[in-house]
C-alpha cells in the first residue's frame, strides 16, 4: 500500500471537521428510552379510556407525536444548529412550513366537504 493510499484512509475514518455531529451510544439509547415512552403514554391513553373525550385525547396524542417527532430530528438525525452550518435547520423549516400548510389546507378542505355535501334532510329538523 502506498504512502498516499494510507493517508487517504488515515483521513477518513477519525476526524470529524465538517461540523457533522455524530452520536454515542449513550445518545442513541436516550433517544430509544424517549422514543419507547413517547410511544406507550399515547397507546395507554387510548387503550385504557383515560381522559374521556376522543377531541382532548386526539389533541394529546399530536402532542406527543410532535414531541417524538424533535427527538427522532435531535437523537437520531443529529440535527442542530451546528451541523453544516445551519443548513439542516433551514431545510427544516422549510419543510415544516410545507407540511403545515399543506396538513392545515388539507383539513380544510375535508371540513368543508364534510359540511358542505352532507344531505338536505340532515339539516332538517
Amino acid at each position: 500500500m502506498s504512502a498516499a493510499s494510507k493517508a487517504g484512509h488515515d483521513d477518513h475514518g477519525h476526524g470529524h471537521a465538517d461540523g457533522a455531529s455524530h452520536g454515542t451510544f449513550k445518545d442513541y439509547m436516550t433517544g430509544f428510552v424517549l422514543s419507547v415512552i413517547l410511544t406507550a403514554i399515547p397507546f395507554i391513553l387510548v387503550m385504557g379510556n383515560v381522559i374521556g373525550n376522543d377531541r382532548i385525547t386526539g389533541i394529546v396524542i399530536m402532542v406527543f407525536a410532535v414531541a417524538q417527532i424533535v427527538v427522532h430530528m435531535i437523537y437520531f438525525l443529529h440535527m442542530n444548529t451546528k451541523s453544516e452550518g445551519g443548513w439542516t435547520i433551514l431545510a427544516l423549516i422549510f419543510t415544516l412550513t410545507l407540511v403545515i400548510i399543506t396538513l392545515a389546507g388539507s383539513l380544510w378542505v375535508m371540513y368543508h366537504l364534510n359540511t358542505n355535501m352532507m344531505p338536505q334532510h340532515m339539516h332538517m329538523g
